[in-house]
């Protein structure tokens, strides 16, 4: 059997509405492809019927991987939980509602390929293509959570909410295995591990389309996870202070 050369890794909560189209295209994409991949779904204590959903698709669909937890523990948790589990040459974790289409892994591998370790997409930066603008409230909140993680702890980073990053495996094992926090704002101690390990990291333009049914809200998801960048660079600064690049931490 060819060993898999991609795994997507796929959270999701409460999404019995769009779980099955969602992995429907991402089938028609891997089916395209001329290698093998894995897709491993991530059900992260859905109190609605997407468990239920799952287990009746993958009866007819044995390239899926369900992993179900009993109860709800946070995004960045459950990406944890199918990235470790992945058997790919590299892994690939996307939202449910692919607000970046599942087409453009190919502009990511691209990098990972040309000697890149980790590969994150990105809505702001020039040639990123933007199809629908999210509500001003949610721009507006996004703007500014970018602009703190960039004043705090990423600087040289334009995007590090998108939920769209590829990794070649030996980083994605060594980055999440070290990984905290389990809430939205994963994303950025997630580039930071990378950073401060050493790895090379690529900010990459992609298509994107704000998806009507998200998950987040604006406001108090906003304090928390203002709240959880501050813990997260006074954490991690304390832990990896005077250890940067050295991954044999």
């Amino acid at each position: 059997m060819d060993q898999i050369k991609l795994s997507i890794v796929i959270p999701c909560f409460n999404e019995e509405k769009r779980i099955i189209p969602t992995l429907d295209r991402v089938i028609s994409y891997t089916g395209k492809n001329n290698y093998r991949s894995e897709i491993i779904v991530v059900d992260d204590g859905s109190t609605d019927k997407t468990n239920e959903i799952l287990a009746q698709y993958c009866r007819t669909h044995a390239q899926i991987i369900v992993i179900s937890n009993d109860k709800n523990h946070g995004k960045g948790f459950a990406v944890r939980q199918g990235i470790l589990g992945a058997k790919g040459e590299y892994a690939l974790f996307a939202d449910a509602d692919l607000s970046t289409p599942i087409e453009e892994t190919e502009k990511l591998l691209h990098w990972l390929e040309n000697g890149y370790d980790v590969a994150i997409a990105s809505r702001n930066k020039k040639s990123s293509d933007v199809e629908i603008i999210s509500p001003f409230s949610r721009t507006l909140m996004g703007k500014i959570f970018n602009f703190i993680v960039r004043l705090l702890i990423l600087p040289e980073f334009f995007d590090t909410q998108c939920g769209f990053k590829c990794f070649k495996k030996n980083a994605a094992v060594d980055i999440f295995s070290r990984l905290k926090a389990e809430r939205f704002s994963f994303d950025v101690e997630v580039i930071y591990l990378a950073k401060v390990l050493g790895y090379t990291i690529k900010e990459v333009p992609v298509n994107w389309h704000y998806a009507s049914s998200s998950k987040i809200r604006i406001f108090r998801d906003s304090i928390r996870m203002f709240v959880d960048i501050l813990e997260i660079k006074r954490r991690l600064e304390l832990e990896y202070k005077g250890k940067r690049n050295n991954r044999n931490l």
